[in-house]
């Protein structure tokens, strides 16, 4: 059978209508934006428009996007330079126990310098509780970084619940959006978030760009320095046919907003639906509801993760253990583990993952060239 890539949560492919919008900023228009001359001021219009398209897409201002080099810049960006910006005011920051490792490591770098940090736990379907998030608030806490849909499970936090209680406490607060952004509709002046994290190779566009919203008004310690590109907040030439694909990637994305959220979660559930008709033993991990529409992770018990990769892989099924991010790593995932105490399901945890390109048909083939090899793994 052809290959089946189903790990669009680790990266996702280039559409062609993106590599035909970066091909000109590689060869015709390729002034520095910065550049007073015609071809400075060509690419700076170009870039102007950019942000005004990414913008849009969130419900924000024109000021409001800083371009970076993907998500983990973003959210090194905003929790690191939102700390030290506001450490006058306290130094207690409060994240889960499931973000992304560019979360995990900014707030243990915050904590080697003298910041304290609350994780806070998650019920077995991943999701925090408001209560236990108000239970930790202190005066001197600064900032709150949740993300809003996870990488590996697809739990859906309660974001606008979130930021409604933060904005009367006057609490920043930041969202890891790189995994919801294009999946679910996103306004962050209804959600109330301070800041908020995307990347390009997510949703289509290149690797090596992504953005990060910064409510007009919050100050950042910047963590590059050198010129005054992205109003002083980020130094550095900015990647503008990295840029133009991505924008391109967003007005794409929305233009089939309609159809996407769709699309996706019935590719979900036609490979649970093969599942169950085949009566393997699985168990799903994460909600089936409040979940993002292209993340689907289950364990198949009475298997093992390495040997269903490897045969997965084999079969020409591209699927993953979790975080791209983690890879080669032979510990259990932190979210699962944050999630529930059993050494089984943890340890035969497979993540899909859909996207662009994806059919009814190669899901249907995933799903029972699936079950064939859970039925000889457990025989």
């Amino acid at each position: 059978m052809n290959a089946i890539y189903l790990d669009h949560a680790a990266t996702s492919p280039t559409r062609p209508e993106v590599v035909d919008a970066m091909v000109p900023y590689f060869t015709t228009l390729y002034g520095n934006p910065s550049s007073i001359h015609q071809f400075g001021r060509n690419t700076r219009q170009a870039l102007d428009e950019a942000r005004r398209t990414i913008a849009s897409s969130i419900h924000a201002q024109f000021n409001e996007i800083v371009f970076t080099s993907g998500g983990t810049e973003s959210d090194n960006m905003a929790i690191i330079g939102a700390a030290l910006s506001n450490q006058e005011k306290g130094k207690h920051i409060i994240t889960s126990q499931i973000e992304h490792h560019a979360v995990l490591h900014a707030v243990e770098y915050l904590e080697r310098h003298g910041f304290e940090v609350t994780y806070l736990p998650v019920d077995e379907e991943g999701i925090v509780q408001i209560e236990q998030l108000e239970q930790t608030l202190r005066e001197d806490t600064i900032l709150v970084t949740i993300m809003y849909g996870n990488n590996e499970v697809g739990s859906i936090q309660p974001i606008r619940e979130i930021g409604s209680l933060l904005k009367e406490q006057e609490i920043l607060f930041h969202t890891d959006a790189v995994q919801a952004f294009g999946s679910i509709n996103i306004d962050v002046n209804e959600l109330r978030v301070d800041l908020l994290s995307a990347s390009s190779h997510k949703i289509n566009g290149s690797k090596g760009n992504g953005f990060l919203y910064v409510r007009d008004g919050i100050r950042l310690e910047p963590r590059t320095f050198g010129g005054e590109q992205e109003r002083k907040r980020r130094a550095g030439t900015e990647n503008v046919p990295g840029i133009m694909g991505m924008s391109k990637a967003v007005e794409l994305l929305f233009s089939e907003k309609n159809t996407r959220h769709e699309n996706l979660r019935a590719l979900k559930e036609k490979m649970l639906h093969a599942f169950d008709e085949a009566d393997i033993r699985y168990v799903l991990n994460g909600p089936k509801e409040k979940a993002l529409p292209h993340v689907l992770n289950v364990s198949f018990l009475g298997t093992k993760v390495e040997s269903m990769l490897v045969n997965l892989d084999l079969a020409g099924i591209a699927a993953s253990s979790g975080s791209a991010c983690t890879a080669g790593s032979i510990e259990p995932s932190h979210v699962l583990a944050a999630m529930f105490d059993d050494t089984e399901r943890m340890t035969s945890a497979i993540r899909f993952s859909f996207g662009y390109g994806n059919t009814m048909e190669d899901i249907e083939k995933a799903a029972k060239e699936t079950v064939r090899i859970v039925r000889r793994l457990t025989s």
